[in-house]
C-alpha cells in the first residue's frame, strides 16, 4: 500500500509537468529552496546546501526560517548533520555581510507541561491521537517525541507546520531505510495542506539533490541509448581505453530494457540509491550501495532504479573481439510496479 501511495505521487510529478492546471498547485520559490536546503542538509552535502541557502535567501526565505529548518534537521538526521548545516548558514551569512532579512523570532513558549502541550500538537498535526505497540514497548521514545519534538520544536511558531512537514519530507526522502516514516509524513503533510503535486515535487527535488551528489560525477544525459531506457539516465565514462567502465545514474523509475551481453560479461558496482537487477526467469534482486552484481555472458537481464530513489552504479566490462549488446523488449509498467 505504501509503495502504491508513493508511486501515485511520482506519477503526479509527470502530470504536473504536463498540465497548466497542475501548475497552480506547484511549490512556490520559497518552498522549493527550503525543500532543497533540507534535502542537502540531510545528506550532509555542504556545497549543495550553501547554493540552496543562497538561492533561498535571494528569494524571500529569511535567516530565521532557515535556522528553524536546520535546527529541526537534528530530530530526523542527528546532531552532526544539523550542526554542520547551521555552520554552513552562519559562514554564508558572514560572506554576505549579514545583510539578509532576519525574519521573525518564535513567540514565547506556552506555559505548562511540554508533554501535554506536545501531545495536543501531535494530535492536531496528524489528525488523530498517535498510539501503537512500539510506544507501549518503549514509552520513553513516545515521551521524547511528544514532549520535545512536538512540545518544543513544533511549538516554535515562526515557521508553520506545513513548512516544517515540507522540510521533513525532503529530509526523509534523502535518507535510506526510512520509507515507513517518509510515508507517514507524506500523509501528515497532506493533512496540513500540501497537495499530491507538491509532495511529488518535494520528492523530485530530494532525488535531484542525491543525483547531484554522485561520487564520480553526474555526467550527461544518456541520449545515445535513450531508446533502450524507460525514463532518463545519465552517463559519466570513467575510462577511455582498455577495460570499459562508466558511472551510470538512473532517475526514479528509470530502467533499461531486457538485454543480453554477447562474448563478454558485465559487473555492476552499486554506488548509491536503491535499484533492481533481474535475470530472465528469476525474481528481481534489490540493490543498495555496496552491492556487486556479476552478469555472465549470454544472460538476459535488466537493471534500473527503484520507484522512490535515484540509483547509481558503475558498469565494468572487459572488451572482447565481437562483443556486443543485444537490446530486447522493455520492462513494462505492469512488471515493474510489482516490485516493492
Amino acid at each position: 500500500m505504501a509503495n502504491k501511495v508513493l508511486t501515485s505521487f511520482i506519477l503526479g510529478t509527470m502530470l504536473f509537468l504536463g498540465g497548466n492546471a497542475m501548475a497552480e498547485n506547484a511549490l512556490n520559490a520559497k518552498q522549493k529552496y527550503i525543500a532543497e536546503a533540507a534535502a542537502y542538509a540531510a545528506r550532509g552535502n555542504q556545497a549543495g546546501l550553501k547554493q540552496a541557502l543562497s538561492k533561498g535567501l535571494d528569494n524571500g526565505v529569511s535567516v530565521n526560517e532557515f535556522k528553524e529548518i536546520l535546527v529541526q534537521t537534528y530530530a530526523y538526521c542527528g546532531f552532526p548533520r544539523s550542526l554542520n548545516a547551521l555552520n554552513t548558514l552562519m559562514s554564508l551569512e558572514e560572506e554576505r555581510g549579514n545583510k539578509d532579512e532576519q525574519g521573525k523570532l518564535p513567540s514565547a513558549k506556552p506555559q505548562g507541561n511540554s508533554l501535554d502541550y506536545g501531545t495536543e500538537n501531535q494530535t492536531k498535526l496528524v489528525g488523530q491521537p498517535v498510539t501503537g505497540k512500539l510506544y507501549e514497548f518503549a514509552p520513553a521514545i513516545d515521551e521524547y517525541l511528544k514532549a520535545h519534538l512536538f512540545g518544543d520544536i513544533f511549538a516554535r511558531d515562526n515557521v508553520d507546520w506545513q513548512t516544517r512537514e515540507l522540510a521533513t519530507i525532503a529530509m526523509l526522502a534523502s535518507r535510506e531505510g526510512v520509507e515507513s516514516q517518509l510515508n507517514s509524513h507524506i500523509n501528515i503533510g497532506k493533512h496540513n495542506g500540501l497537495t499530491d503535486e507538491q509532495v511529488a515535487e518535494i520528492l523530485d527535488i530530494a532525488g535531484e539533490t542525491g543525483a547531484k551528489s554522485v561520487l564520480f560525477g553526474f555526467g550527461t544525459e544518456n541520449t545515445a541509448y535513450a531508446k533502450y531506457f524507460i525514463g532518463k539516465s545519465y552517463l559519466q565514462p570513467l575510462t577511455v581505453e582498455g577495460i570499459s567502465s562508466a558511472n551510470v545514474t538512473f532517475e526514479p523509475r528509470c530502467r533499461n530494457n531486457w538485454h543480453i551481453h554477447h562474448k563478454t560479461g558485465q559487473t555492476l558496482f552499486v554506488v548509491s540509491g536503491r535499484g533492481w537487477y533481474q535475470e530472465w526467469g528469476k525474481p528481481a534482486q534489490e540493490l543498495k550501495a555496496g552491492d556487486v552484481v556479476n552478469i555472465p555472458e549470454g544472460v538476459k537481464h535488466w537493471h534500473g532504479a527503484a520507484k522512490d530513489s535515484w540509483f547509481t552504479h558503475i558498469a565494468v566490462s572487459v572488451p572482447n573481439e565481437g562483443a556486443s549488446a543485444e537490446w530486447l523488449e522493455p520492462v513494462t509498467d505492469e512488471e515493474y510496479d510489482k516490485l516493492k
